[in-house]
């Protein structure tokens, strides 16, 4: 198989890869065939994901909102740590308005978020 050409040959092929990834070691040479085949499916599942089931850029309130979590921030936390008001987050947080560029590169260094995300580039 070059390609999985539809969704039944995507489901054979997954659940295949299921069974082999319960059932190898991890020990297994890369050379044994049944090494191979999960290699060589895998790949293939991965193509067909990312072609018919893409990964949207995240947000970047959606990623604060991660940050936040990881971090143990509540929102007024989060707003004196970049300097805004609570009420200023709730409002990028709602989509009311967007940071400027100063808070924007608070956000960015603060939280350690890609400038690219903030800027939505």
């Amino acid at each position: 198989m070059v390609k999985i050409e539809n969704e039944i040959q995507y489901q054979g092929a997954l659940k295949r890869v299921e069974e082999l990834m319960l059932t190898l070691p991890e020990d297994t040479p890369k050379d044994d065939p049944l090494m191979v085949e999960l290699e060589l499916l895998g790949n293939l599942v991965a193509d067909y994901d990312e072609e018919h089931y893409p990964v949207g850029k995240p947000s970047l309130v959606e990623v604060m909102k991660l940050r936040m979590y990881e971090m143990g921030l509540t929102q007024a936390s989060l707003a004196k740590l970049i300097g805004v008001s609570p009420s200023r987050v709730c409002d990028y947080f709602s989509g009311k308005c967007e940071p400027t560029m100063k808070v924007g590169r608070q956000i960015s260094n603060k939280l350690n978020i890609s400038p690219a995300i903030v800027l939505g580039v």
